[in-house]
């Protein structure tokens, strides 16, 4: 087990654990009191990439390791069959066998510099808030602490996110804009309710959100809190301790912190930013995407008999023909349609008719009495027009696009 000398001598390790996050999810139309999460939490990001690294570096490890001892067996059997060579004298054998020995020796003088390589970059790896070790604060006194949501339910946690978030938005914003350590630190034991999940995470959604509003610098400044915020409370958390317990002991820490502690503040700091810019672009791509399947639904709802959509066989016509179907002219049209070339005529009106713009018969009663009709929509209301060769009364529609 290590210990963290700089910060916490001799608080142990112990890892968070981040199974209640896994389902919460950020909404994107969700209203100001911020009531669900559609996105994984800033809890679960910053853990699990850090585990990630964790993991990659233990596996590292285990394989330097490996190969470390194999050629340490390796060289050891070849300096056995050497002695045993020399016994018997064969002087072809044993020269072969000298410089295998030579080369397995080399071998595991690299690997002895990359097992040492490993020792020295695992000692250096910054501090984190998983990493941290026990300490009693020195003098500071803290009571222990029962997480209060320990027992809800998903609905029940999603309640009292937004009563909490009702009640103190405001608050929370302020605390959201503050630049200096000083000014964080006495705000937060001016308002030590603060000091928990829920801010954590109504500043994650704040952060997404600035981000889609292509509020980069805002985004950053909350993100910085939202770290500090996070920070404080995996502090708790490994302390076993009420997380506004923890607000003047963390503050006068990180005040008086080394350049290593720091670094891996900011190194978290950017893993978050990261994460909020990825989300925010997947949030804008499902936006984008469900705009164009929305379009697409309503397309699809307008289109004609003959499967076209009126709107877009309306601006394919032309500019004459245009005209008619605006001024729900039928007389206008028939001059129109004369004019043309009989192919290109016959081209056009067949369109219309499979899009529903024109609709055949249209002064013809079913027998419920009701008109034939065909969906479509050209700015609003639409004439549908009859078959001009059978001399009948056009019937006019109202059609929504």
């Amino acid at each position: 087990m290590r210990h963290a000398t700089d910060l916490y001598p001799t608080l142990e390790v112990k890892m968070v654990d981040y199974s209640k996050w896994d389902n919460i999810e950020v909404s994107d139309d969700e209203d100001e009191t911020h009531p669900n999460i559609d996105t994984p939490s800033l809890f679960r990001w910053r853990h699990q990439a850090r585990v990630d690294r964790m993991e990659e570096a233990k596996k590292e490890k285990e394989a330097v390791e490996s190969q470390s001892l194999q050629s340490k067996v390796k060289l050891e059997q070849t300096r056995k069959q050497l002695e045993a060579l020399k016994t018997s004298g064969e002087a072809e054998k044993i020269s072969k066998v000298k410089e295998e020995l030579q080369d397995l020796e080399e071998q595991n003088r690299k690997w002895r510099e990359k097992e040492e390589e490993l020792a020295k970059k695992e000692k250096l790896t910054p501090w984190n808030v998983d990493t941290l070790s026990h300490d009693g604060f020195s003098s500071t006194r803290i009571n222990k602490y029962t997480p209060r949501d320990e027992d809800l339910t998903e609905e029940e946690q999603d309640k009292r996110q937004a009563r909490f978030v009702k009640k103190n938005e405001k608050d929370i914003k302020k605390y959201g804009m503050h630049r200096k350590w000083d000014d964080t630190g006495e705000f937060l034991q001016q308002h030590t309710d603060l000091v928990c999940e829920y801010t954590a995470n109504y500043l994650v959604i704040w952060a997404i959100d600035l981000m889609v509003e292509k509020k980069e610098s805002l985004m950053e400044q909350v993100a910085h809190q939202t770290i500090v915020m996070q920070f404080i409370l995996e502090l708790a958390k490994s302390l076993k301790q009420d997380p506004r317990a923890c607000v003047r002991p963390f503050f006068q820490k990180i005040k008086s912190a080394d350049k290593k502690y720091m670094e891996s503040f900011h190194e978290e700091l950017d893993l978050f930013k990261g994460r909020i810019r990825k989300k925010a672009q997947e949030r804008i791509e499902r936006a984008e995407k469900e705009a164009e399947e929305e379009m697409e639904r309503e397309r699809q709802a307008r289109l004609g008999p003959g499967g076209l959509d009126p709107v877009e066989v309306f601006e394919s016509l032309p500019a004459e023909m245009q005209a008619c179907f605006e001024s729900k002219d039928i007389s206008m049209l028939q001059k129109v349609v004369g004019t043309m070339e009989p192919a290109d005529a016959e081209y056009h009106i067949k369109r219309c008719v499979d899009s529903g713009l024109w609709v055949p018969g249209g002064g013809e009663k079913d027998e419920g009495g009701a008109e034939d009709g065909a969906k479509g929509g050209v700015a609003g209301e639409n004439i549908v027009l009859d078959d001009t060769a059978n001399g009948e009364e056009p019937t006019y529609e109202s059609v929504s696009n």
